[in-house]
Formats: C-alpha cells, sequence, structure tokens
C-alpha cells in the first residue's frame, strides 16, 4: 500500500467511525418499554398508556406497555431494578409498592433507592370506596352500620398484600371498629371483575380503576379519601363529609429508570414527560379518571422518594400491616 492510499483510508476512517459513533449514542434508536408491575386495568397501568402513545411520538420510537403482576408488584420493580440502564427499560411506579414494599418484605429483590434513578412524576389519585351491588348499602354510613352488625361478612379486595388498598382497608377498619376479610389480588384489574361479578364486597382503589362502572350504575361509590369531591364523581361524598375523619390517603405514579441510567438520558425522559404533562388533553384525561397529573425534576422526585419511603413506614407500622 503506498502512502497515498493510506492516508485516503485513515481520511475515510476519521470521518466514518465518529459519525458511527454518534449514531450509536443517540437516544433513542430503539423500541422503550414501559414496565406496569400489576395487570392491565389499574391506575398504574392507566398512567402508563397516558404517556406511552405521546411519549413515542415525542422520541419517535415504539413505547411499549410490558405488564409484569405478580408478588405485590415485586416482579416487574425486580426486572427494572436488574435491567441494563441504558434508558430503554422504565418502571411505572406505584406508591403502594416503591415505598410500601420495602417495609413489607425482608426480600423484595430490590431497593427504591439503590436500585432506581427517578425520572418523572407522573399522577396522584385518591382513593374511592366502591362496593358491589350486591352489598346492602347506599351510603358510608349505612356500609359502616351493617359491617359492625355483621362482623366477618363483608370483605374488601386489595391489589396485594401491603398495598396502599390493604392500608386503606386496614385503616377504615381501625377507624370504624369493624372487621372486614380482606382479599387480596394480584393487581386492581382482577380485583375489579370480582367485585363487578359480586364475589367480592368492597374495593378501596384509586379512582381510574372504578370510575366508568360507578358512572354506569355497576357499582357504588361510597366515599373518596381526598379533601374535596373529585370533578369525576362529584355525587360521590368525601369520607369526612360522610361522617368518617381522618380517612385521608393519596397514591401516586412515578417513573423510575433502573440506577445508573445517564444523567442526560434521564433529564430527556423527564423534558419529554413535562411536555406531555402539561398537555390539556392529558389533563382532561387524568382528571376524567379521578387522577391528577403532576411535576417533578428527577431530583425533587428522588427527595419525595426518601419522605415518602419513611412516611409510608410509619403508617405500616401503626397499622400492624404484614405481606404475610
Amino acid at each position: 500500500m503506498n502512502r497515498r492510499h493510506f492516508f485516503a483510508l485513515a481520511m475515510a476512517a476519521n470521518i466514518v467511525l465518529p459519525s458511527a459513533a454518534l449514531a450509536q449514542a443517540k437516544f433513542p434508536n430503539r423500541p422503550i418499554t414501559l414496565v406496569v408491575p400489576s395487570s392491565p386495568g389499574g391506575s398504574t397501568d392507566f398512567t402508563a398508556r397516558l404517556i406511552a402513545e405521546p411519549l413515542s411520538r415525542a422520541l419517535g420510537q415504539p413505547v411499549v406497555v410490558d405488564n409484569r403482576a405478580g408478588a405485590s408488584g415485586n416482579i416487574g420493580n425486580t426486572l427494572v431494578a436488574r435491567a441494563k440502564p441504558d434508558g430503554y427499560t422504565l418502571l411505572v411506579a406505584y406508591s403502594g409498592y416503591q415505598v410500601g414494599n420495602p417495609h413489607l418484605f425482608k426480600k423484595a429483590g430490590w431497593d427504591p433507592i439503590k436500585d432506581f434513578a427517578p425520572v418523572a412524576m407522573l399522577t396522584r389519585a385518591p382513593q374511592v370506596l366502591a362496593a358491589s351491588m350486591n352489598v346492602p348499602a347506599n351510603t358510608l354510613g349505612e356500609l359502616i352500620a351493617y359491617a359492625k352488625a355483621n362482623p366477618g361478612k363483608l370483605n374488601y379486595a386489595s391489589s396485594g398484600n401491603g398495598s396502599i388498598q390493604h392500608i386503606a382497608g386496614e385503616l377504615f377498619k381501625q377507624l370504624t371498629g369493624t372487621f372486614i376479610t380482606h382479599i387480596p389480588y394480584r393487581g386492581a384489574g382482577p380485583a375489579v371483575q370480582d367485585l363487578l361479578g359480586g364475589q367480592v364486597d368492597l374495593f378501596f382503589t384509586t379512582p381510574a380503576s372504578v370510575v366508568s362502572h360507578i358512572k354506569a350504575g355497576k357499582l357504588k361509590g361510597l366515599a373518596v379519601s381526598s379533601a374535596d369531591r373529585l370533578t369525576a364523581l362529584p355525587q360521590v361524598p368525601t369520607a369526612n363529609e360522610a361522617g368518617l375523619k381522618g380517612f385521608a390517603l393519596d397514591s401516586w405514579f412515578a417513573l423510575y429508570a433502573p440506577a445508573g441510567t445517564p444523567p442526560e438520558i434521564v433529564a430527556q425522559l423527564n423534558a419529554e414527560i413535562a411536555k406531555i404533562l402539561a398537555n390539556p388533553d392529558a389533563k382532561k384525561k387524568a382528571e376524567d379518571a379521578g387522577t391528577a397529573v403532576e411535576t417533578m425534576t428527577p431530583a425533587q422526585l428522588g427527595e419525595y422518594t426518601r419522605k415518602e419511603l419513611d412516611a409510608w413506614g410509619k403508617v405500616i407500622k401503626n397499622a400492624n400491616i404484614t405481606a404475610d
């Protein structure tokens, strides 16, 4: 090879190699997966689908929702905690799992602080007390009176042992002095189906899971845990209005990446999510489902996660709730 050919090849390499490296580094250049640690049909699933399509349009790549239910959220959370930290596998987290499970399981398989990089807050929702049409009560007062007169006859569903629905049910029992049997499910979707079918009597859950059924007259909405009535369910009183003081619980849903995900990818995702949640269409969809969009920077979400982890630890301990 003469010197002329050598320099020609060297110049070509200098042009091609950086371009290839740049293309490889560009994010995203393939589909992104949003892991939902519960079954389809619940509020976590709703939140994931609220952002999936607009995020796909913004990033120019498919964004796929992957439901990985089981073990009270630990299956889905573990999957993301162990995923490659490249921004292509993300967790749509439910607060009951993210900050509750660490206090309920000795070996959850993941750590909410060490194993995840906070990306963005998404939505927040109160709890709705929904009842099967078979329950002989049309108000919260009637339900409490019936439960007191018939201890153990009623049951309530949750998304799993230690979930916020479980905590809500136990808090309700403590505040009312009633005994209602707990029946854990693998997510809100299956619980709602059995509630509709009358196999279970009550369900404390986020509005997105039951709003349409209450509006259709297929379930009874007895109370909401928020300070004010929901726009989506204006006929349903707050627990305080219905005479049950101290029943106030919120759930929140947020996006996390595996720990070690490059900060620039986290920042890019956070910026796109903020634009999506600022869109009036996203806000209306959330409001119609009884939830509210909420944004935070990654740093704010990280600090909030730590505070909630501590706060829910105290709630779980005081309520004597276990994952068994």
